[in-house]
């Protein structure tokens, strides 16, 4: 008989039904959210001053994802290379000696609109006025002035390209695609 059910189908569906509605649920509300990726870097005077716990656990606490990590102590040359766009500058001797002066943690953090949400967390380059103008920035938690400032994060999406690719040796794309449930 058409439409009939039997006391066995019935459980089949009270067994079935609360996961299947928990499964539709999931699957209406998946959306892609676009995640980005940037570079963060402490700087020497960051590490020598016992800061890299309390740094990471600000990112961690700021909704960052900590994808990779690595100390390396840069040479003259790769320090050159990094701080290119610089070179003109009258500060870049003195920016080659500092960011060389001992070894730095490079770290490729994730969330979406990294790069921007990175900037904001570490405050205004000179770390002096981070301490008045965003007291809870991480320039304003360990830097010194403008050079000594703790740590260094990418401008742009572009610049997190590149300066990841310069620590980590491969190109990534800085936007990577995550399904939200």
């Amino acid at each position: 008989m058409a439409g009939a059910t039997t006391p066995a189908s019935g459980a089949l569906v009270r067994l079935c039904l609360p996961s299947l509605l928990l499964f539709l649920y999931r699957c209406c509300r998946c959306e892609a959210v676009e995640m980005e990726r940037t570079l963060a870097m402490i700087k020497p005077d960051g590490l020598s001053g016992k800061y890299t716990e309390a740094i990471k656990e600000v990112i961690l606490d700021s909704g960052f994802h900590i994808v990779k990590e690595t100390e390396v102590q840069l040479d003259a040359e790769r320090a050159s290379v990094f701080y290119a766009e610089h070179s003109q500058r009258s500060f870049f001797d003195s920016l080659v000696k500092y960011i060389t002066s001992g070894p730095v943690l490079a770290m490729v953090l994730e969330r979406p609109d990294a790069v921007a949400q990175w900037r904001t967390l570490i405050g205004p380059t000179d770390a002096k006025k981070a301490k008045t103008s965003h007291p809870n920035s991480i320039r304003a938690m360990c830097g010194l002035d403008s050079e000594k400032n703790c740590v260094h994060g990418s401008d742009s999406p572009e610049s997190a390209d590149r300066e990841i690719s310069f620590f980590f040796g491969e190109a990534e794309s800085v936007t990577v695609e995550h399904d939200e449930l």
